[in-house]
């Protein structure tokens, strides 16, 4: 049983810093690509940021210059460090880990509420 725990989501006000960050309860290695979601009232999930093997990134275009994942091998955590927030940003922030064949494991989910 593979479980992830994401923390650091709350009440930010617009142009805040906060940081996302998601513990695995196993081993985390470069052969699991780890990636951000995160899904609006009435939407669908869509994919923010993801790192892949070699410690690449990837952004969605809504979040490009303004967001930033890591992850810290030793910790068993990636994390998400959300700059210059916008009300846009207001939505659950979902942790996904996908195995090397191709099993999907999904954390609880972060609110992450931006004011304006």
């Amino acid at each position: 049983q593979v479980q992830l725990v994401e923390s650091g989501g709350g009440l930010v006000q617009a142009g805040g810093s906060p940081r996302l960050s998601c513990v695995v309860s196993r081993s985390i290695s470069v052969i699991n690509p780890m990636s951000w979601y995160r899904q609006a009232p009435g939407n669908q999930r869509d994919l923010v940021a993801t790192i892949t093997r070699g410690g690449i990134t990837n952004y969605a275009d809504s979040v490009k210059g303004r967001f930033t994942m890591s992850r810290d091998i030793a910790k068993n955590t990636v994390h998400l460090q959300m700059n210059s927030l916008k009300p846009e940003d207001t939505a659950v922030y979902y942790c996904n880990m996908m195995t090397y064949s191709s099993i999907h494991y999904w954390g609880q989910g972060t609110q992450v509420t931006v004011s304006s």
